[in-house]
């Protein structure tokens, strides 16, 4: 009976397959940054996006007497919505950071220490920024993951860390590896 059960273990086995991580290449957790600070940094973009709306968005508007109704798959919503996407898209292909996590010392960076490329930046700031946007409960889902990782870091292997421990340690240039 015993030689039955090792059998029936033997056949049933189910194999997970993880990368592995050097321990030398590991981010340390203390890299990650937190909901908290994260959820500030995103606040400050939010204001930084209602400034540029006043700015460039709404005098068209009013200049040209269009309706500046800001309901769901309007004209004028549909220009907020691009300046908000364009804001998250092109600061963070090219800094690797928005206003918000500049102020705050916080960067996007892929856990293998790669350079952001744009169909990850498009996919996670781009995509799955609209999606956060209309779902935004969704965004809390990065305090409780082992690396402070959002819904969209999951899907494109990224995070968001502290610059200061970036600039501490050798190995990282400009948010990625050497």
């Amino acid at each position: 009976m015993a030689n039955e059960n090792v059998a029936f273990e033997n056949k049933r086995q189910v194999y997970h397959y993880e990368p592995t991580i050097q321990k030398e290449e590991a981010i340390p957790k203390q890299y990650f940054a937190g909901f908290w600070i994260r959820f500030l940094a995103y606040l400050v973009d939010l204001v930084v996006i209602a400034a540029l709306k006043g700015i460039i968005i709404n005098p068209i508007f009013r200049v040209s007497g269009m309706g500046m109704d800001d309901s769901f798959f309007t004209f004028y919503w549909g220009m907020t919505t691009i300046i908000f996407l364009a804001y998250f898209i092109l600061l963070t292909k090219f800094f690797g950071q928005t206003l918000g996590k500049m102020l705050f010392g916080l960067r996007v960076v892929k856990l293998d220490g790669g350079k952001l490329t744009w169909l990850t930046v498009l996919f996670r700031e781009g995509a799955m920024r609209f999606v956060l946007k209309t779902i935004w409960p969704l965004y809390v889902v990065c305090a409780f993951t082992p690396n402070k990782q959002g819904i969209a870091d999951f899907f494109e292997s990224t995070s968001v860390v502290h610059t200061g421990y970036l600039e501490l340690d050798e190995k990282w240039v400009n948010g990625a590896k050497k």
